[in-house]
């Protein structure tokens, strides 16, 4: 039970690692006039939050 809890905070941060990388490449676009759509930021915050509390409960289980 404790490696499914693993590989699920891996998951998530995995998760806020490509929408980092999203936010910073709708960050530094050249055309202006192309804005995205997808809020990438909320979308890491709640990865990064998500990988939190899977490693604690994680943690507790082992």
């Amino acid at each position: 039970m404790q490696l499914q809890f693993w590989i699920a905070a891996g998951v998530a941060l995995l998760i806020a690692i490509v929408a980092g990388v999203a936010e910073h490449r709708r960050r530094t676009r050249r055309n202006l006039e192309q804005v995205g759509w997808v809020p990438w930021m909320a979308i890491q915050m709640a990865g990064l939050f998500a990988a939190l509390v899977l490693v604690s409960v994680a943690l507790h289980a082992g």
